[in-house]
């Protein structure tokens, strides 16, 4: 299966967000005509497939990891013990 082109989009948003110039949530509003919220949830199950990792290692990487630490963070896990992915 490949990548449609909003998935695409997401990835690349999430390369180059921090360049927007306004806040996050407001460009995701803007770009995806879509809420914060449920932009997030299509994001986190997009870092879980192989199409996203091959199209983007590094960002996925990244993703992933910010998203363990915030799941570690919310149970008070220690990051390095955590056996959420």
């Amino acid at each position: 299966m490949d990548l449609t082109e909003r998935q695409k989009s997401i990835i690349e948003f999430e390369r180059t967000a921090w360049q927007t110039g306004i806040s996050k949530e407001k460009a995701i509003r803007q770009i995806f005509t879509i809420s914060p919220s449920r932009y997030y949830q299509i994001r986190d199950e997009l870092i879980d497939l192989p199409e996203a990792m091959k199209f983007d290692p590094m960002v996925i990487r990244r993703l992933q990891k910010q998203r363990k630490f915030r799941r570690a963070k919310k149970f008070g896990i220690s990051e390095a013990k955590s056996p959420i992915s």
